[in-house]
């Protein structure tokens, strides 16, 4: 199970490089659309959110979920990791 489930450098790499892009080309494209006149600010909400999020799942390509949570839940990281889940 390990072995069919666990992904090979290069294929870390590559999904960070690739999940980082899409979080980054989010929150552009939210910072963008929050000058829309009427709900502006809602898809800005929402597209700066999932740009947030992608930014933050990108890691979990080259750590993995399980070391990536650890070690946000650190107890140096609690407070900063806490605020940082509130605010989204």
């Amino acid at each position: 199970v390990i072995d069919a489930t666990s992904l090979g450098w290069g294929t870390r790499v590559k999904g960070f490089i690739a999940c980082f892009a899409i979080g980054c080309l989010c929150s552009l494209l939210g910072s963008c659309l929050l000058w829309v006149p009427g709900k502006g600010l809602m898809l800005f909400a929402v597209f700066y959110t999932l740009g947030n999020i992608a930014s933050i799942g990108s890691t979990l390509f080259l750590m993995g979920p399980m070391k990536q949570l650890k070690r946000m839940f650190e107890p140096t990281r609690l407070i900063a990791t806490i605020v940082m889940l509130v605010s989204i």
